[in-house]
């Protein structure tokens, strides 16, 4: 039976291979990556309400979510109830994480724009297919990054990886604020992330963890 899939994939890290990371913004970043949260349409429009209810309700306590929600910017307070409506709705999750200092000498030299292919590549080659069947319509959804220019080259290298996947693929790149799947998969990455680097993430275990599919890291770690 043919199946309607969503696919919601956010990036991490920035394209610089120099300078020390920093905490706070600014140089290298350890790892560059995608996260993807995907949905099946079984409940998605339940999914999608609930996103709409939740925005609504922190909008009544005066939370101000303009551009809808954002992990490394919300209070714990916002990430908590993000985190909750995220465990009720069970979106799998998939990871994959490129630690740069271990970066192939020709993809350096390659330019940024090839890490950024080269992560794309390695995390939808596996999940287009892990995700869903031959005959089913998958959407896969990409959040727009970058200036004008950087986009263009963007869009036509996600292009290019999804059409040498054999599946049925509509591509769609959407602005993070205008998609509560890329929402979810923003908060999802973030949560992978910080568990990876070590760090405090007490939403990880109870709300990320059980539905992690993958944590892939194919040029290993620190």
């Amino acid at each position: 039976m043919t199946k309607r899939i969503y696919l919601y994939a956010d990036e991490t890290g920035n394209l610089d291979y120099t300078g020390s990371p920093n905490p706070n913004g600014g140089g290298a970043s350890t790892y560059f990556g995608f996260g993807t949260a995907t949905f099946t349409t079984e409940n998605h429009g339940e999914d999608l309400l609930g996103g709409l209810h939740l925005r609504a309700q922190l909008a009544q306590e005066e939370v101000k979510l303009t551009k809808g929600f954002h992990a490394c910017d919300d209070s714990n307070r916002t990430r908590s109830d993000m985190f909750a409506e995220i465990r009720r709705q069970q979106p799998r999750f998939d990871t994959t994480f490129l630690y740069k200092a271990n970066a192939y000498p020709n993809v350096k030299s390659a330019g940024p724009m090839r890490l950024y292919k080269m992560a794309w590549y390695l995390h939808l080659k596996e999940i287009a297919l892990r995700g869903s069947e031959p005959d089913d319509e998958l959407f896969v959804i990409v959040a727009e990054f970058g200036t004008k220019r950087v986009r263009k080259t963007a869009y036509e290298a996600v292009h290019e990886v999804c059409e040498q996947i054999d599946r049925n693929i509509t591509l769609c790149v959407w602005t993070a604020p205008s998609s509560w799947g890329l929402q979810v998969a923003d908060y999802g990455l973030w949560a992978v992330q910080r568990h990876l680097e070590g760090k405090k993430c007490t939403w990880f275990d109870p709300c990320i963890k059980p539905n992690l599919a993958s944590l892939f890291t194919p040029w290993g770690r620190p």
